[in-house]
């Protein structure tokens, strides 16, 4: 078996050489015994294949069902008679049965043995008739190329030579998959940071060409010019951070020339992938700060434009966010940026940005915005990533604050927000159990969220009670002043519950 590998042809650094770039193999051609031998170079070396093949149970074991013949690797019940070939549906149970032991192995890490039985599926396949297959060789060759990677990436005695040469094979596997092995081999390299052998293989898979181009086919090769277009990028950015370290006297007039090379190659190709719907954020990136390096902000507007408002391109909440970071880096209006922090809101209300959006909105002398403000806040904590941050419960408990010290001028509006979350955030936020950790942790965030504990759920509230307690204890004279604002405003608390049964105190 191993034999077969050491006929393959080899190149000076003892690498296999890449057979049929220029036509690749179709699936009728396709000899699952040369993937087989090469997974066996994934066994224990002492042990071979003996160790790893199962012994025949005695006949009187086997049950009425159970055939004879041993496949290595797998139970006795999947065996077939000798003496009579195998029915197809017996070998179609087979394999299936070998399948489902591979899926088994992967789903537990198994790597080791998901390699044996991918050997005992590849002989299964290679002692078959073709007439026995009644899977087509497409998906066969997929089932192959998905199964194998998944074990190479996983496995301890896997190196990147080994993945490299078996996707070659796999890129000869036939014309359909061509393209989308290309892709995911040039996503591994990216991974492993092999930029220039990634970019290597996107021009060759750029240059492939067989037959007639399908629909599909003319999609993934516009992603592999989408990544080369990545990649130069990649290298347009690392001429750029090499001439700002450079005064200009210094860079010189080819190395200018390379740098705008490299924005020209990556603007062509990024530019066409952008305009097919989809998320293409990496892409849309490279290109704007292209444009944005190269003074045309209004096409960077454009495009960022078109990305985040295009009904055909599906929702996604980064598109806003990069057009609200360019135009805040462009200076423009207040009222622009709010408009487009108040789709992103709507989107994705626990989003980064929504502090900055508030902080706009808390400033507006409309009370319309001063409204949206403490919803944007409130809706923020309704979150589990922002149960621990001090700045918004900081903002939460200011606006509150000058809303009591207003004259209680629209305490209707904390009203509001407070009778939807009455049943469910004194256990989320306000529980006993919290209140010792977070005065453990960071002392700030007890004094900002017991505030509000008290104004919300009164001073009976347990979580204010420990909080006041260990802060009076240790002599805080700001959390005598705590208690003296919650005494003072009381009467809030009781407006705010006016309407409703009142608050359990944790």
């Amino acid at each position: 078996m191993i034999g077969t590998l050491r006929s393959l042809a080899r190149n000076k650094h003892g690498l296999p050489l890449l057979v049929g770039q220029s036509r690749p193999v179709g699936p009728r051609h396709f000899r699952p015994g040369g993937v087989r031998d090469w997974f066996i170079l994934l066994l224990p070396a002492a042990e071979g294949m003996d160790g790893f093949v199962e012994q025949p149970a005695p006949r009187e074991e086997w049950g009425s069902l159970a055939p004879s013949i041993h496949l290595p690797l797998l139970p006795c019940l999947l065996h077939h008679p000798v003496t009579r070939g195998p029915k197809e549906t017996e070998f179609q149970k087979t394999k299936e049965a070998c399948l489902n032991y591979i899926q088994d192995a992967l789903l537990q890490n198994q790597w080791q043995r998901a390699a044996e039985f991918m050997i005992s599926y590849l002989e299964i396949l290679e002692t078959s008739t073709v007439s026995k297959r009644k899977t087509a060789p497409e998906l066969l060759c997929q089932a192959i190329w998905r199964i194998g990677t998944e074990i190479l990436l996983h496995h301890s005695k896997s190196n990147i030579e080994e993945l490299n040469y078996f996707t070659e094979r796999m890129k000869n596997l036939g014309v359909k998959y061509y393209l989308k092995v290309c892709l995911e081999h040039i996503f591994y390299l990216l991974c492993n940071g092999l930029i220039d052998e990634a970019y290597q293989n996107l021009t060759l898979a750029e240059s492939w060409r067989y037959g007639e181009q399908t629909a599909a086919q003319n999609d993934e090769l516009k992603l592999i010019q989408a990544y080369k277009g990545l990649l130069d990028y990649y290298n347009w950015s690392k001429k750029r951070e090499a001439m700002l370290e450079l005064d200009e006297e210094n860079f010189t007039d080819s190395s200018e020339q390379e740098m705008h090379n490299f924005f020209r190659q990556a603007a062509v190709n990024l530019k066409e992938i952008i305009k097919i719907p989809g998320v293409w954020d990496p892409f849309v990136v490279s290109y704007v700060d292209l444009l944005e390096f190269y003074g045309d902000f209004d096409e960077a507007r454009e495009v960022l434009t078109e990305y985040a408002y295009n009904s055909k391109f599906p929702p996604n909440p980064n598109a806003h966010a990069y057009l609200y970071h360019f135009l805040k880096r462009r200076g423009e209006s207040k009222k622009s940026l709010v408009s487009v922090l108040k789709i992103l809101h709507k989107t994705v209300p626990s989003h980064e940005l929504m502090l900055e959006f508030y902080t706009m909105l808390k400033k507006s002398k409309k009370d319309k915005k001063r409204r949206l403000g403490l919803e944007v806040i409130f809706e923020v904590l309704d979150f589990a990533g922002w149960k621990e941050n001090v700045k918004a419960w900081s903002c939460l408990a200011e606006q509150i604050k000058q809303i009591l010290d207003n004259s209680n001028k629209h305490l209707d509006w904390v009203k509001e927000e407070w009778n939807s979350r009455k049943d469910w955030w004194p256990a989320f936020h306000f529980s006993h159990y919290l209140a010792k950790r977070n005065w453990q942790e960071n002392e700030k965030l007890a004094y900002e969220k017991a505030l509000l504990a008290g104004i919300l759920l009164g001073k009976d509230c347990k979580y204010y009670k420990y909080v006041l307690h260990q802060g009076c204890k240790a002599k805080k004279k700001r959390f005598q002043t705590l208690k003296k604002f919650v005494k003072k405003h009381n009467s809030a608390y009781l407006r705010i519950t006016a309407c409703s049964d009142s608050s359990t105190h944790l």
